[in-house]
């Protein structure tokens, strides 16, 4: 995991517990476990869009051919 070991992520994790306090911590993961599923689930609807758009692409390739010559 990015090349740290234990003793350095216990010190990360004893310095943000001095900075931010026992009872901020808890809330903080979770703002930031609700950010990173957001983030998945855009980036999961993004791909079906995505491959939705090239499925109707090669139902048609008349109109992608079409598409081409204009461009």
């Amino acid at each position: 995991m990015f090349g740290l070991g234990t003793q350095e992520l216990l010190i990360i994790l004893l310095i943000a517990l001095f900075v931010f306090g026992g009872k901020k911590l808890p809330e903080i993961g979770a703002g930031l476990g609700k950010g990173l599923r957001s983030f998945k689930e855009g980036l999961k609807g993004m791909n079906e869009e995505v491959k939705s758009a090239a499925g109707s692409i090669e139902d048609h390739p008349a109109a992608a051919s079409t598409e081409d010559k204009k461009a």
